[in-house]
């Protein structure tokens, strides 16, 4: 059995240094492996980022995540990555990673990925410039979000993104703010690569638990929503 530990929106700031760390120390009594799903910072900065890595450095697990939204506000997205890479925290994007745990390969494949809405409800790359623009961006990502997933040799495969590929874990929030929380070419990506679990984060009044069209378990990790320094999702290899 391989244990995934995950939580998202952490959104870490100055005055947040050392909130996590004492529930995160022995996170290896109870997970193989530290999932993070984006905005691990407020707004952005480096020093938040400094923050995030002082929190989730050291520990007694692999660390790998993705960036969010928030991640990007001050377009600090690439020296964050650096930063958060230095300190081994292995961070993804439209790229994967194959860990060995306890002898079974667990691959995971991450993106931020972005909004756009879901199915008959959904922006289209048609009109302005900027409309193609914004679903053009949601396009790119889930194709390196499927050929990530694609790649991995593994005995299990697990998708983590920061922007939601199925509405059903965004109940609970507004309506009219579906198109800015995810996208269904997300969950089409998953589908079609394949996976055993899909993780996210961003829907912080949504709800837990969904399936994609194709039958992917599908988990929102906001922190908001799962009232815990992280949960734990097991997974079972099949034999072989």
């Amino acid at each position: 059995m391989i244990r995934i530990a995950a939580v998202g929106d952490v959104h870490l700031g100055e005055d947040a240094r050392g909130r996590l760390r004492p529930a995160l120390e022995h996170v290896g009594d109870h997970a193989d492996v530290l999932l993070l799903a984006g905005d691990l910072t407020r707004h952005g900065s480096m020093d938040e980022a400094q923050v995030v890595a002082d929190e989730f450095t050291g520990l007694d697990v692999p660390v790998v995540g993705v960036l969010g939204n928030h991640d990007h506000h001050s377009d600090n997205g690439e020296k964050m990555t650096a930063l958060l890479e230095e300190h081994g925290i292995r961070m993804l994007e439209g790229a994967g990673i194959t860990l060995d745990i306890g002898g079974r390969r667990l691959g995971v494949a991450g993106a931020k990925g972005f909004g756009g809405g879901f199915a008959g409800k959904c922006a289209s790359a048609f009109g302005e410039r900027e409309m193609k623009d914004f679903v053009g961006h949601t396009i790119e990502i889930s194709g390196r979000l499927h050929a990530a997933l694609d790649a991995l040799d593994a005995d299990v495969r697990v998708a983590l993104t920061h922007y939601a590929p199925i509405p059903e874990t965004l109940r609970g929030e507004p309506p009219e703010i579906y198109p800015f929380l995810g996208s269904y070419l997300l969950g089409e990506a998953i589908d079609e690569a394949g996976a055993d679990l899909a993780l996210h984060g961003h829907a912080h009044f949504g709800c837990e638990q969904g399936v994609t069209p194709g039958g992917v378990r599908v988990r929102n990790v906001a922190q908001p929503i799962i009232q815990h320094a992280y949960s734990v999702y097991c997974l079972e290899p099949e034999l072989v």
